[in-house]
């Protein structure tokens, strides 16, 4: 069933997420009520309707492309976390994040994203990874590579020589612990910075323009459509364990994605020697 959707045009998939994103972001983008804004969380950790309108929509949407599927969305989870157990099932899984970088959004920033994945049984298939307010789409298929706005990515290596340029967890969102670790980024030849949405991190990854990634979190539907566009587009990733990241949860963390291997080595060296 999958590799028969997978072996066809999946621009029905790319139309479905412009249009949640035309019907329930784009008319809030900078028009957002206090009413429409509410703290999860605390204060650095935001949902606004739409967010979670955008999800039921794509919900609905991605389910009827592909029957049998499932969606695992962040705003569904944080209403029921039992749902994060689809990711390790046998149906073919959608990976929803409505609005990464929802503080952009409430702010009138333009750098926040829609990420859809789909992936089955741990493995990431296909993602979409859409900033409406940009108008740029990137999308990557398992094994096909991948495109923004039709052209291929390639995210290269960095020059010799070069200061590594790393977005990293924003330190409103990790522990003490993950600070400390995170502080081993501080290093001649490394120039961390606070990162803004994960998914658009991840594309400036996947274009060359940023050299890594690393996070001290790893909820599915941050990362998963950002590793998949990283992987086709020639970058790599891992954790502290040098392990792959499982989607599923479990993961040594932190983890890095980076424009290729060797880069990707270093940044995780450093994080494991604070470790």
């Amino acid at each position: 069933m999958v590799d028969r959707f997978l072996a066809g045009d999946l621009t029905d998939v790319e139309e479905a997420v412009r249009k949640a994103a035309a019907a329930e972001i784009l008319p809030r983008f900078r028009q957002l009520a206090t009413d429409e804004i509410i703290e999860k969380n605390g204060p650095h950790d935001l949902v606004t309707v739409a967010d979670r309108l955008a999800e039921e929509h794509l919900t609905h949407a991605l389910t009827a492309l592909l029957p049998g599927s499932v969606v695992v969305g962040e705003e569904a989870v944080h209403a029921d976390p039992r749902i994060l157990a689809s990711l390790c099932g046998e149906a073919p899984v959608w990976i929803v994040d409505p609005v990464d970088g929802t503080r952009q959004f409430v702010y009138g920033d333009p750098g926040f994203a829609t990420l859809v994945c789909l992936a089955h049984r741990g493995e990431l298939l296909a993602s979409w990874t859409y900033a409406p307010a940009l108008d740029q789409m990137a999308t990557a298929r398992r094994g096909g590579g991948a495109q923004l706005n039709g052209v291929p990515l390639r995210a290269g290596s960095p020059e010799p020589g070069k200061t590594l340029e790393v977005a990293t967890s924003h330190y409103d969102f990790t522990t003490d612990e993950q600070k400390r670790v995170l502080e081993a980024l501080r290093t001649d030849g490394v120039a961390p910075r606070p990162c803004g949405s994960a998914g658009l991190e991840y594309l400036h990854v996947a274009q060359g323009v940023l050299d890594a990634v690393a996070f001290s979190w790893e909820n599915a539907w941050d990362h998963a459509a950002g590793l998949l566009l990283v992987a086709e587009a020639g970058g790599a990733s891992g954790t502290v364990a040098k392990e792959p990241f499982r989607i599923a949860g479990g993961n040594a963390l932190p983890f890095s994605a980076a424009r290729d291997e060797l880069t990707l080595r270093h940044i995780l060296d450093l994080l494991a020697s604070a470790g």
